[in-house]
């Protein structure tokens, strides 16, 4: 069942689930299909959050993960500036997609806090599907060209070519954006990178997440940022596909799909 819209004026217990009530799992799942973002407490350790990770997903390995699986999100002091580390300082985070320069980024994200910053650090999320309707209605040219193939180049030297809205053969629509330093445009969508990032920006969630509380996200569907902190914060964070099934992407508003000549190239 589709859920109405609303306001998000407390955006956390709107999306809560109880990992403990009966049929956990089996609502997790259908609100990862209908709404992509679900909120979990509960999660006061890591073994709890891994514990959690692989009843839900298949945990991927990242490079900045432990061997359990799991990346520890702090700020270490020796990642300021290094483009694709601004999780590990403590300045603001550009909304993105994680994993955005590999092939086949996680379907699944899962972050949990273990220690919340003394100010700042809320966590801002940012529905994709906000974004692509915003841009397909007010920015006439912005969506169509957002969604050329191949027009975003994403990471590193080994990083991949891509675009930002990728139209699938059933019409669902998938997200993948960065905005630091790591992403190449093609001059066909360098001019609407502006309005990329004002759309991403303007449609954000702020999620305070005290400890022990966390947020599970379709990497495909919402962008995910962070603002500036001072204090020790600290976040666990799962990586991962789901072990149950997911359409691809978001639903399209109707009059905003565009032909799927515009290809299913990641």
């Amino acid at each position: 069942m589709r859920r109405a819209p609303q306001p998000y004026t407390d955006a956390f217990a709107y999306h809560r689930i109880d990992l403990a009530a009966p049929g956990a799992e089996t609502m997790l799942a259908a609100q990862l299909r209908d709404v992509g973002l679900v909120t979990l407490d509960g999660l006061t350790s890591r073994n709890a959050v891994l514990a959690v990770a692989n009843r839900i997903m298949n945990v991927v390995p990242h490079r900045d993960s432990e061997s359990d699986g799991l990346t520890t999100i702090r700020d270490t002091r020796r990642h300021t500036h290094r483009a694709g580390f601004a999780g590990f300082g403590n300045g603001d985070l550009d909304p993105h997609t994680e994993r955005s320069g590999t092939p086949d980024p996680p379907r699944l994200m899962l972050l949990v806090c273990g220690q919340a910053a003394v100010a700042g650090g809320e966590s801002l999320l940012t529905d994709g599907q906000a974004v692509h309707t915003g841009l397909f209605t007010s920015e006439r040219e912005a969506g169509p060209a957002l969604a050329q193939p191949r027009t975003a180049f994403f990471g590193a030297g080994d990083g991949h070519a891509t675009q930002v809205f990728t139209v699938h053969a059933d019409q669902r629509v998938s997200v993948r954006l960065r905005l630091d330093g790591l992403a190449r445009w093609s001059p066909i969508v360098q001019p609407y990178v502006p309005q990329l990032r004002a759309a991403a920006v303007r449609h954000q969630i702020p999620l305070p997440l005290a400890p022990g509380q966390g947020y599970l996200i379709d990497n495909e569907r919402w962008l995910h940022g962070r603002r500036a902190f001072t204090g020790s914060r600290l976040c666990w964070r799962a990586l991962g596909h789901p072990r149950f099934a997911m359409p691809r992407g978001f639903e399209a508003v109707l009059e905003t799909v565009v032909p799927p000549m515009l290809s299913e190239a990641g």
